[in-house]
């Protein structure tokens, strides 16, 4: 069934605005720096932690579970974007650490989406944001999406590597 009434059609149609400017976004990110968005995030965990940073510290840092975070290193290592050395003071964790290669795809990497949201975001009242909080929680519980996990990331497929 087809909602016939103009604010519903608005906000099916906001949504679907939202979610093609994340998906343009990503799609850019892919062809001017060859990386998907959870591969950058983790290029940039890397890189703000100097002298290396473990796995498990990296998937805290950007909401993303362990074995994929893992995935996304091995993609990023065979890249040359990053490296792994096991620690000498416990062999069990493994530093990561960034190449050359790996800053000049940070250096290379487009602003991100939500820098500027967030900027625009922040310059509008508390009690403004406070409902459009309020508001957009009640869309993803209609849309059964209120127990999905997400990072507080603008991507259009955190499950991507």
């Amino acid at each position: 069934m087809i909602p016939s009434d103009d604010t519903t059609q608005d906000i099916l149609r906001s949504i679907r605005q939202m979610v093609r400017q994340i998906a343009l976004h990503s799609k850019k990110l892919q062809r001017e720096v060859g990386l998907s968005v959870p591969q950058m995030m983790c290029l940039r965990a890397i890189a703000s932690t100097p002298g290396g940073v473990t796995v498990a510290a990296v998937s805290a840092h950007v909401h993303l579970s362990p074995p994929t975070v893992s995935r996304i290193f091995d993609r990023l290592l065979a890249a040359g974007l990053v490296t792994r050395e096991r620690s000498t003071d416990d062999r069990r964790k493994v530093a990561l650490a960034l190449t050359e290669a790996g800053r000049a795809r940070l250096r290379a990497e487009p602003p991100a989406l939500q820098d500027a949201f967030l900027r625009r975001l922040d310059a509008i009242p508390a009690a403004e944001r406070t409902q459009l909080r309020d508001a957009l929680r009640r869309v993803t519980e209609l849309m059964s999406a209120d127990e999905l996990d997400a990072a507080p990331v603008l991507n259009v497929d955190a499950t991507q590597t």
